[in-house]
């Protein structure tokens, strides 16, 4: 695929659109080349410092990505279709799909990462040829070969230091290696520049899970306490960590969701923090992510 478009004038790439030219401008528009939305609003503080500095790494990268500016204000039907809670949240769209995403504010460094990421989701090559080595390994990683998978992020990382997919996969592989520690000494000694990147998040939240899977007590016990006394919010909160930590998270997700419905402050929030660590620690545009941030949602704001 030819993502090259030096010939495009600014314009073409960066635009303010309505609701009404979403799809055409998104959706079918993101057959080609990715499409960034950047979803905000006139009011909005933080949106003023993100969109400038988003819109000079998308320019950087000279048409490999579009974006578009979504004023949720004017465009409220899509704003709840894409269940935007605050602003401002960005989007970037592949063959008509989310793939991926962030929220707030983040400096230019994480922007360009984010870039770097949307522009290989389509096929580019926005990291010196090193996408392909860093997705066998993440097949090698989920096939469970993680010391062939972590020989090949430490390769990554010998020629990109700061490549936040490879510390990201050599956390994971220390993770699948049941070395929790060490996986915690790799995340805390990633660069400090990509140490708030979406993929060391997701790391991060995947130790936090690895950790509880450690003390997660029997999934039949747990069951039976909830069964015996559904008001048990610490049984039912056990049972979600259980649930997940057998691999079980679409019905970890769903026990949570009961707690939050029943004490949403139960714990100073204790349900929805594990829920927001489940989210993190899974892909963006997983079912069980997607389901379960709508019905949360549908809970906040009934």
């Amino acid at each position: 695929m030819d993502l090259n478009l030096n010939a495009a004038p600014a314009g073409a790439i960066i635009k303010d659109i309505t609701e009404a030219e979403f799809m055409a401008e998104v959706v079918d528009g993101s057959n080609e080349v990715p499409v960034i939305v950047d979803f905000w609003a006139p009011w909005c503080g933080p949106c003023k410092q993100l969109g400038p500095a988003l819109e000079k790494v998308v320019t950087a990268a000279k048409g490999a990505v579009k974006m578009v500016k979504v004023n949720v204000d004017e465009a409220q039907m899509i704003a709840g279709q894409m269940r935007i809670q605050s602003i401002p949240t960005v989007y970037a769209f592949y063959k008509g799909q989310p793939v991926d995403g962030f929220q707030g504010a983040l400096p230019e460094s994480e922007l360009k990462a984010f870039v770097e990421r949307v522009v290989q989701a389509a096929g580019g090559d926005a990291s010196g040829g090193l996408d392909d080595a860093l997705a066998a390994a993440d097949e090698m990683l989920e096939q469970g070969a993680a010391v062939d998978a972590a020989e090949i992020y430490a390769a990554v990382l010998g020629e990109d230091p700061v490549n936040a997919r490879a510390y990201a996969g050599m956390v994971r592989c220390e993770i699948a290696a049941g070395d929790l520690a060490q996986a915690e000494a790799v995340l805390n000694g990633a660069p400090v520049e990509i140490s708030k990147s979406k993929e060391l998040e997701a790391a991060h939240a995947q130790l936090e899970l690895a950790k509880q899977a450690a003390n997660a007590g029997p999934v039949a016990e747990l069951q039976a306490a909830v069964e015996a006394d559904p008001a048990d919010h610490q049984a039912r909160f056990d049972l979600a960590q259980a649930l997940h930590a057998q691999g079980d998270a679409e019905g970890a997700v769903a026990q949570l969701l009961e707690l939050f419905r029943r004490d949403r402050e139960w714990n100073d929030g204790a349900a929805k923090a594990q829920l927001f660590t489940i989210f993190e620690a899974l892909k963006p545009n997983d079912p069980v992510v997607l389901n379960g941030r709508r019905k949360l949602s549908s809970m906040i704001f009934a």
